[in-house]
């Protein structure tokens, strides 16, 4: 698998921030990277609603549920895998080069592993059937994953080599067979995927956890914006510029809600709860690994921070045009 996290990942993030110099306001900011395709036309149409969705947020969440859910099968594919490993019978490391300097057949045994050769068949003999059973055990687990299948174009020796280490692989072929060395090192790296999967899972979570709590936050400040304009829609008319310019006051409050929140935000992803460098793609964050394959913004939070903020805006000019008109 190439462009999921492995055992092998290293977990860093590049120092850059997504606002765009020369912005004078935060809201300028905070619009660049909101306002990608797709973003402007649902903001646009956001006023034929009383109260916003909030999809962006939930469709964050719903994509973080099914990638934890993803990664935890892995985990518990490679658990399994170590465990058939580490029960299987080793061989003795074959003593006869041919003519590269790899033991005869060995490089032909881990290919021919998902052929079905008969286990005395060719050289090797024994040590071709430890290393079908190895590739077997792989097949059964990890590669029986759906998405393994259906997403990845790779031989079960090609995945192997790409999970655990192309020298996990090369001990398997040099070797011959399942060598106590070759063992050791699979166990070892499986073990590894595992806690790797383990700490990705909890980021997932992490980031999960705080999508709900943004969402409710959200949620709150859009409430408070309805209320107010059905509040001024209610006040009898001798009262109504006082009250307006009350509720312009209130609604500027609430953008500045939303100017702490974007900001909130913006730490978080400055300091995520995992900064995963992937192999396949050393520039790849974690936000982009979580939110690169779905159809909505990269930065859901931000985008519906800035959705909310100019529904706000709409509301004040809405206000500010009932005091201009004295009415």
């Amino acid at each position: 698998m190439s462009v999921h996290t492995g055992s092998t990942a290293v977990f860093q993030i590049p120092d850059q921030g997504v606002t765009v110099a020369g912005c004078a306001s935060t809201w300028c900011e905070l619009w660049a990277v909101a306002t990608e395709p797709g973003v402007v036309t649902a903001v646009a149409l956001a006023g034929v609603l009383a109260l916003l969705a909030f999809a962006y947020v939930r469709d964050a969440e719903a994509a973080c549920r099914r990638e934890r859910r993803r990664v935890l099968d892995e985990r518990d594919a490679f658990e399994a895998f170590a465990d058939r490993v580490a029960e299987m019978d080793t061989v003795s490391v074959a003593t006869e080069p041919g003519p590269t300097g790899v033991p005869a057949g060995a490089l032909r045994g881990l290919g021919s592993a998902r052929n079905g050769s008969p286990p005395g068949g060719g050289p090797g003999g024994g040590r071709d059937a430890t290393l079908r059973r190895v590739m077997a055990a792989y097949e059964d687990t990890v590669l029986s994953l759906p998405h393994y299948r259906t997403e990845y174009d790779e031989t079960a020796a090609e995945s192997l080599a790409a999970e655990l280490g192309p020298d996990t692989a090369t001990a398997l072929a040099t070797d011959g067979g399942l060598s106590s060395g070759a063992q050791s090192a699979l166990v070892d790296r499986s073990r590894r995927a595992v806690d790797a999967r383990d700490r990705l899972a909890d980021a997932i979570e992490e980031e999960t956890d705080e999508l709900a709590d943004r969402e409710t936050t959200l949620s709150s400040i859009d409430r408070r914006r309805g209320r107010l304009i059905d509040h001024l829609d209610g006040v009898r008319s001798d009262s109504e510029i006082d009250a307006a310019i009350d509720v312009w006051n209130r609604l500027t409050e609430l953008e500045g809600e939303c100017d702490e929140l974007a900001a909130d935000r913006q730490r978080s992803l400055d300091e995520p709860p995992m900064t995963p460098r992937f192999d396949a793609d050393p520039d790849r964050t974690f936000y982009e690994y979580l939110y690169g394959p779905t159809d909505g913004p990269r930065y859901p939070v931000l985008a519906q921070i800035a959705e909310l903020a100019d529904r706000i805006r709409a509301d004040k000019d809405g206000v500010e045009a009932r005091i201009a008109d004295g009415r």
